[in-house]
């Protein structure tokens, strides 16, 4: 079974990561949120405490399909800030592992480079960190392994368009209808 990643720091916006989360263990896939603080409370920007799986340090890598990065400030700066987690995510990358950033997360993606040259969406102002991608203006867009959205208000298809990345259109479409969500 696929075995997911949702990365949480302080000051994560937390409709995003609780969206995501969501959706996806409604598909039934294995999702983990990791903290990538000392403790397994993390604390959102709105300063709501999310309880988390694990903490960065103790999680397996070896054993994650995916990693995925809730947007937020300043959590997608701490998110950019943690050199574990920079170094995973260029892991994945090489491996063609897939690799989701929404709201101003993708930051964190375009600061390592795997940007340039794919297509990405990101909050609006954070255009400029996203070096060397075609940016546009869709709630969401997939490029080779890397998936990104916009923010908020498009957290549960972000969360959709991961489900049908890593089962299928016909499962992320059964969920849309059973959630009400236009997908």
């Amino acid at each position: 079974m696929t075995k997911i990643a949702v990365h949480l720091a302080t000051g994560f916006e937390e409709v995003e990561a609780i969206s995501i989360v969501d959706v996806l263990r409604r598909a039934e896939l294995d999702v983990i949120m990791v903290s990538m603080t000392d403790t397994k409370t993390v604390v959102g920007g709105h300063q709501i405490p999310i309880v988390t799986d694990t903490l960065f340090h103790e999680l397996d890598y070896s054993t994650i399909d995916v990693i995925v990065l809730p947007g937020g400030m300043p959590g997608a700066t701490n998110l950019d800030n943690h050199k574990g987690l920079r170094e995973q995510i260029l892991k994945f990358n090489n491996e063609k592992k897939l690799l989701g950033a929404i709201c101003a997360a993708p930051l964190v993606l375009g600061h390592l480079g795997i940007l340039k040259r794919q297509k990405a969406v990101c909050y609006p102002g954070f255009e400029k960190e996203l070096h060397g991608a075609e940016v546009l203006r869709d709630p969401t867009t997939v490029s080779d392994n890397i998936v990104t959205a916009r923010g908020i208000g498009v957290a549960l298809k972000f969360g959709l368009k991961l489900v049908e990345e890593i089962i299928g259109a016909e499962k992320a479409e059964e969920l849309s209808k059973s959630m009400l969500v236009e997908y």
